[in-house]
């Protein structure tokens, strides 16, 4: 299968000045050689994007639309080819690829119709002299950069509602999973898509990136990745004033009482923590569990660590594929041997599977007698981990679950005491509380609080941090005078 190479800048797609082999992490080969850009690609884009702005922002909704399900259209045609491209540069098992290429799908048809839904809004005058409302229009040109982790889910998050709202987007995928981004980029040149409304560049050049944050024509920055780049982009976005949307980093914690059924609790943390092997911003970081059900729950999440299929092979039904670079596994492996070095137990894991001798994977790992001072406690571990923190007594579970430096993003609670779980709901820091479950779509909103970000994706809010607001006031009698203090 040929894999694209190229990037799409201005409505056409190019090679770059320099090129990057992208490693599948599950053989160690070489999938494709992709252009990435440099300052001068990154310039390209910028003043593309620039002038599509007025006239991408001056199409109706129905012409928007239009586009938007052509795009899609193609999507569906090639659902293959692009969950190919996923499976090769980041070795996710081939069953797992479907979420990626499904949200893109959904993501273009959602917004397609949510902008429709966008109305003016009218306000009343106290005093009858005048007439307001308030309409939305198109924030600018967005730049958005995504992370590795769901190479397809990620691009959908951002590209839907940007088209949607009328703002001409520069996407900057991962340099370490850009393969299927790119082949977004083949299909909006296969269809013919306006010069300059969507533009796809990866770049390994910090240099380039910062430039196009630092750049005063993007109005929107929008960020999937680590509250330390969330950070890093805010203070180089600042030569202007930007509107951020920002999903960053999170260290869920999860909490097991006494009643909770413990079969559906152990199902949900190991399907979220084992599934894409663990990289995914909402897995279950931080598993605190009733004492008096602690040994029951650890052999039912081993039971499940230990059943988990490893391995890369598109015919087989593999539960956890490899992490994505050997650095990610060596940073992974050094976690779970300092948490048993202070006093952890290892019940399931902790290296390579046996007889995996080629590819970064490692064995869906179980840690019990974790405590707050070990390094995989504090720190988002973005692997196959699970992290048991038995407790006895309530008094400080909430306090030690909203202790998360990195912020909130979700939080879990499994207890058949409705008002429990309520109350633990009301008291935790957290954008997302799933109570006895787990529940994601692109109608729902996505966002964390604190540290875990700004903003959000997927629902109607998605759409509205792409949207300005604008109020247009008429004097009903032309010689009435509402006065100018505000």
């Amino acid at each position: 299968m040929e894999f694209p190479t190229q990037m799409y800048i201005d409505g056409t797609l190019a090679d770059g000045r320099a090129s990057r082999d992208i490693i599948n992490p599950a053989t160690e080969t070489v999938v494709a050689t992709v252009a990435v850009a440099g300052a001068e690609d990154a310039d390209r884009a910028l003043n593309a994007a620039r002038d599509a702005f007025a006239g991408w922002a001056a199409t109706s909704v129905a012409e928007r639309q239009g586009w938007m399900r052509k795009l899609r259209d193609e999507v569906i045609a090639q659902e293959d080819w692009l969950r190919s491209c996923i499976h090769h540069e980041m070795g996710k098992p081939w069953a797992q690829t479907e979420e990626d290429w499904d949200r893109l799908v959904a993501s273009l048809d959602f917004y397609a119709e949510e902008i429709a839904r966008v109305n003016d809004e009218i306000l009343v005058d106290r005093a009858g002299s005048h007439s307001h409302r308030v309409v939305h229009e198109p924030a600018g040109v967005a730049l958005a950069f995504l992370a590795w982790n769901f190479p397809l889910l990620n691009l959908a998050f951002k590209i839907g509602p940007a088209m949607a709202a009328g703002c001409p987007i520069i996407i900057r995928p991962s340099d370490a999973t850009p393969i299927s981004a790119y082949a977004v980029g083949v299909l909006c040149a296969r269809i013919g898509l306006p010069k300059g409304v969507v533009q796809i560049l990866a770049t390994e050049s910090y240099a380039v990136a910062d430039a196009l944050t630092a750049s005063t024509m993007p109005q929107v920055v929008t960020l999937i990745g680590s509250t330390r780049t969330g950070q890093h982009i805010m203070r180089t976005g600042a030569t202007s004033i930007k509107r951020y949307s920002m999903e960053l980093g999170g260290n869920a914690p999860v909490l097991v009482f006494e009643d909770a059924d413990l079969d559906l609790a152990a199902e949900i943390v190991t399907g979220v923590k084992f599934s894409n092997a663990g990289q995914i911003c909402v897995s279950p970081n931080r598993v605190f569990v009733a004492e008096a059900v602690r040994q029951v729950f650890e052999q039912k999440v081993v039971e499940r660590a230990r059943a988990a299929q490893v391995g890369f092979d598109r015919n087989a039904e593999i539960t956890t594929g490899p992490v994505i670079d050997g650095r990610a596994w060596t940073r992974l492996k050094g976690l779970i041997d300092d948490a048993v070095s202070e006093g952890a137990t290892l019940l399931a894991g902790g290296d390579r599977p046996e007889g995996q001798m080629t590819g970064h994977f490692l064995a869906p790992t179980v840690l019990t007698d974790v405590t707050e001072t070990m390094q995989v406690y504090r720190q988002e571990t973005f692997g196959p981990i699970v992290s048991i923190i038995p407790f006895a007594q309530e008094g400080d579970l909430l306090r030690m679950a909203n202790d998360c430096e990195e912020g909130g993003l979700t939080a879990y609670v499994f207890t058949r005491d409705l008002a429990r779980a309520e109350a633990c709901a009301a008291r935790l820091r957290y954008g997302e509380i799933q109570i006895n479950g787990v529940k994601y779509d692109i109608d729902l909103p996505h966002g964390g609080i604190g540290q875990s970000g700004i903003g959000h994706d997927c629902s109607s809010l998605a759409l509205h941090d792409y949207l300005v607001k604008k109020r247009i006031t008429r004097a009903l009698d032309t010689n009435s005078f509402g006065g100018l203090n505000p």
